[in-house]
């Protein structure tokens, strides 16, 4: 494995590093888990017990978890807002979505919310959705979001909706909107620490090798969702050519896929009740 300090991709928020274990592994299994076995995946990342149950706390008010009675114990499973929430996650980051796109934005004009916390939250949930900010009021994204009506509601703010086509110059507008070359330099910094990261990790089949493909792949996960907060998941057509972003995610869907089956073992081997060999 890379070394220990190669890099930002080494460090995980707890409650970050719930969201991804419940998108990427728990929700294809029922979307639920004990929290022994939340505590169990999440240690090879580093994340202590208390962590994990802060976190928990945390996500079960914002209303993304809901406690359940497990055979095994007590335990967590997804609200169905979080499964949307991650369903959605997952199309971009697995990019399962058709990208055709015919010329119409998405266009929203907010009214201002009152609390400050209250137009922080908007911003990074319409950040996103993939929406940019315009101005203090006007938000543009390529495609509309089944999410936004229960933001907007959430947060207590009106807005209106139009659809439009752009009439001018379309590239300058996307590179007002987004950081295209900050964005690009981000997925070359991620490439070349993954590279890093994943030197030397496996997949043979031992228990020691599938904890350690289980945390490499976390944390390229980890990272990569990161994205979702930066990239509004442009067409093609709307990227210069040569988009770094590309080679992003072949790097990613290659290495992802790569790790899948020993990280898929170690998640199944946590999720077994202790005592049960089967």
């Amino acid at each position: 494995m890379g070394h220990p300090d190669c890099g930002r991709l080494h460090r995980v928020n707890a409650r970050s590093a719930l969201f991804d274990l419940y998108g990427d592994h728990l929700r294809s299994r029922g979307g639920r888990a004990p929290v022994a076995a939340l505590v169990r995946l999440l240690a090879p990342l580093g994340v202590a017990a208390p962590a994990v149950r802060t976190a928990v706390s945390r996500m079960v008010r914002q209303g993304w978890l809901e406690p359940v009675r497990l055979p095994e114990g007590p335990g967590y499973a997804l609200t169905p807002r979080a499964v949307r929430r991650l369903d959605d996650a997952a199309t971009r980051i697995y990019r399962t979505q058709r990208s055709d796109w015919d010329g119409t934005w998405h266009l929203l004009v907010t009214a201002t919310a009152a609390e400050r916390s209250s137009r922080d939250r908007l911003r990074g949930a319409l950040t996103f959705l993939g929406y940019a900010q315009l101005d203090d009021a006007t938000w543009i994204g390529p495609r509309p979001s089944d999410e936004v009506d229960a933001l907007l509601e959430a947060e207590a703010v009106r807005a209106e909706r139009f659809t439009a086509r752009h009439d001018g110059d379309t590239l300058g507008l996307v590179r007002r909107a987004w950081d295209l070359p900050g964005l690009a330099a981000a997925y070359a910094q991620f490439v070349a620490e993954a590279d890093t990261l994943l030197e030397g990790v496996d997949a043979d089949g031992a228990s020691a090798a599938d904890e350690a493909a289980f945390a490499a792949r976390f944390r390229l996960v980890h990272e990569w969702r990161k994205f979702l907060f930066r990239d509004p998941g442009l067409p093609p057509q709307l990227l210069p050519a040569g988009w770094t972003g590309h080679a992003a995610a072949a790097f990613f869907d290659r290495e992802a896929e790569r790790l899948a089956p020993a990280a898929a073992r170690f998640v199944d081997s946590c999720l077994t009740p202790r005592g049960d060999p089967s």
